[in-house]
């Protein structure tokens, strides 16, 4: 049952609501995000010769397989678009999702062994690669320069019109799992396009989503955030609640809406019992029963058979970011709506660099671009498992990972090395006179030793030297080490909080970030005392540092023998936020150095 909200407009909010979503395009025309005309021209066109070399591909392997020449040429096959291309709100430079539907005499090791070497020896592809061990198993490629993901499906027919359309759920009926879930991305597309009251606005309102969700960094879902369909489900249940409002309305709703959204209440366009299901025996969401949906913190249902829980990499530290960004979300459209600021206050780009004191610089580095791509897409993957660990950690509020990847900054030296980065969010000190012990060491050797085992379970072989993924522990002053200073520069800077260290002590913090073969645990102490292994020349600075500050405190008179001690005073001196004091000329013993662990038949059994 889908509930909509009505409400009546006057000529004078009717009039801001146009203005307001003429302004809302005029700005994202300016982020450059419409793709013009022969741009998509060029699309299409690659579509076509794409949908032309899968129809005779499964010509040619019909007749190898028997079928009469007038048979096989009758078959047919299909290219199916779906995601952000079939909603209409792809990007400038954007992929497409494809699906390739083939007649029930070609399977899925056809479509990864003689399809892949049709594609691999085409002059257009390029950076060809298949993920065959994925979820919902794909080829990536290029093709004339455009990006392309392409799933396959085996249908239970014998031909494949051209008129066929994929809404029908008895397509389902005798067909393996994989094969289902890759027809879920076509049938949720159009089930989205079919629910939303109008089109145009959807798009438009979607559109303005997606980018401020890209330049909030919250934009990806293989790293615990919400992908393009996601963003695409929530805001057709905006377009129902508010099934006539304007673009620049839905979005303000967008933020009014999952600003105060009860989670874990999923969210539906569909009750499950208005899906159609067959009576198909194909795993569905479904918390009341499944006890390991209850887990989930963020359900996002899809509206098609078999539905499932499209954000279910979403972690505790994504779900809070997530909260915190549609709070700054929404009072960015009240200050639009209000006339003190433009759209472009919404648009700002996240201040993630300029956030957290601490840092995990996570490296995949491989010898050559080929390499590199599979590399970077497994580490990638697996980089949540090391945000779900860091959460488990005792003083650790949150581990804030950043959706966007960088090269290193010095790319001659390590041209093939692809680095994310993760904030790390020091929970508040309950007890200001104890120091924090963070010990990085497992969390890291966890994450390295499932990535290493990983790819051993795929290969045959053991993983190349050259493959290799390190993670280390930075300040924020050290990320220039890492990355280029424009990126760098991104995002405003937050107020600074008052915040006064101590020199007694009092509020210390020790990191124990030392990571190595044998998996040793070295605890660094952050404090503002003298280290002993400091050149004399240090020493000598650090000296002077404290005299200045002690002669700078008033002297103490002395005391009657009469007098009665007064009472202790309180400390005044706490910082507001868990608040790290250290000595920059020992930041070398604070890296989290991560040595890759040898890698043979005795590791990964």
């Amino acid at each position: 049952m889908v509930v909509t909200i009505f409400y009546t407009l006057d000529s004078k909010t009717l009039f801001q609501d146009i203005k307001l979503s003429s302004d809302l395009e005029e700005v994202l025309r300016e982020f450059d995000i419409f793709e013009p005309e022969n741009e998509l021209n060029e699309r299409i066109n690659v579509l076509q010769q794409l949908n032309s070399l899968a129809k005779q591909w499964i010509v040619d392997l019909s007749i190898q397989r028997f079928i009469p020449r007038q048979i096989a040429e009758q078959v047919g096959g299909k290219i199916f678009t779906f995601g952000s291309y079939r909603l209409g709100v792809h990007t400038r430079g954007a992929d497409i999702d494809t699906l390739l539907v083939a007649p029930r005499h070609i399977d899925r090791a056809d479509f990864f062994s003689t399809f892949y070497e049709i594609l691999q020896g085409h002059t257009a592809v390029t950076d060809l690669r298949a993920i065959e061990e994925a979820f919902v198993p794909v080829m990536k490629f290029q093709f004339k320069g455009i990006e392309i993901d392409l799933l396959f499906a085996r249908l239970a027919l014998q031909s494949i019109p051209d008129n066929l359309t994929l809404g029908d759920v008895d397509l389902l009926k005798n067909l393996d799992y994989k094969c289902v879930k890759s027809l879920n991305g076509c049938r949720v597309t159009e089930d989205i396009l079919n629910l939303v009251p109008k089109a145009e606005n959807f798009r438009l309102a979607l559109r303005a989503i997606k980018l401020w969700a890209k330049r909030r960094g919250c934009y990806s879902n293989v790293l615990g955030f919400l992908g393009g369909v996601s963003w695409a489900i929530l805001m057709a249940r905006v377009c129902q609640l508010y099934p006539k409002a304007a673009p620049a309305t839905l979005v303000h709703k967008f933020f009014l809406v999952f600003d105060q959204w009860k989670w874990p209440t999923p969210v539906m366009l569909r009750h499950p019992e208005e899906i159609p299901s067959a009576n198909l025996p194909y795993p569905v969401w479904d918390s009341r029963n499944n006890l390991s949906d209850r887990a989930h913190l963020m359900p996002i249902l899809t509206p098609t058979f078999p539905q499932q829980n499209s954000t279910f990499n979403v972690s505790h530290s994504t779900k809070n970011i997530m909260a915190q960004e549609f709070k700054i979300g929404l009072q960015a459209c009240e200050d639009v709506f209000s006339g003190k600021s433009d759209w472009n206050g919404l648009f700002e780009v996240s201040d993630f660099f300029h956030r957290y004191k601490h840092y995990i610089v996570i490296q995949a580095t491989a010898a050559n671009n080929k390499e590199h791509l599979e590399w970077i897409g497994l580490v990638e993957s697996k980089i949540r498992i090391l945000v779900g660990h860091l959460e488990r950690c005792q003083h650790l509020a949150s581990a804030h990972i950043n959706p966007s990847s960088y090269p290193h900054v010095d790319k001659e030296q390590y041209p093939f090395t692809t680095q994310w980065l993760i904030g790390l969010d020091i929970a508040k000190q309950t007890d200001k006179s104890q120091p924090i012990n963070l010990d990085l060491t497992d969390p890291i050797q966890r994450f390295v030793s499932v990535v290493y085992s990983t790819m051993t379970a795929n290969t045959t072989t053991t993983v190349p030297e050259t493959l290799q993924v390190e993670a280390h522990h930075v300040r924020r002053r050290q990320l220039s080490d890492f990355v280029s200073p424009v990126t760098l520069k991104q995002g405003r800077r937050r107020p600074k909080k008052t915040s006064v260290s101590l020199l007694d002590g009092s509020n210390n913090t020790t990191i124990g970030s030392s990571f190595n073969d044998s998996a040793r645990s070295t605890n660094t102490s952050l404090t503002n005392t003298i280290p002993k292994d400091l050149p004399p020349t240090d020493r000598s600075e650090q000296r002077k540092r404290l005299s200045e500050t002690q002669s700078t405190e008033p002297a103490k008179k002395p005391r009657p023998d009469h007098a009665q001690p007064s009472p202790p005073r309180q400390n005044n001196s706490c910082s507001t936020d868990s608040t790290y004091t250290s000595n920059s000329n020992n930041s070398e013993e604070n890296e989290v150095r991560s040595a890759r662990p040898i890698v043979d038949n005795q590791c990964f059994s």
